[in-house]
């Protein structure tokens, strides 16, 4: 499956696309998470259902110096991404 999640908030400048990335890579998913211009962050993983559902928990949660207001979640068909990387 794939998970792509709108992430808003305080989560620009904070580390939350690193503490995503060691998350994914802890639960052995593929994607990338992406800073927009808006100010939120996209997380678009792929993996089985059970690890996407992991990740989103933690992703709700954020870091310590982060605060995550609002997660817009969307599931498709996975397209096979490698590994997990920071944009």
């Amino acid at each position: 499956m794939r998970l792509t999640a709108l992430v808003s908030g305080t989560v620009q400048g904070v580390g939350f696309r690193q503490y995503v990335q060691r998350r994914a890579r802890d639960f052995g998913l593929h994607g990338y998470a992406e800073n927009l211009i808006d100010g939120r962050v996209e997380v678009v993983a792929e993996g089985p259902e059970d690890d996407l559902s992991r990740l989103l928990h933690w992703i709700r949660r954020g870091p310590p110096h982060a605060r995550v207001t609002d997660v817009q979640t969307q599931q498709s068909e996975a397209t096979g991404l490698k590994d997990f990387h920071i944009y």
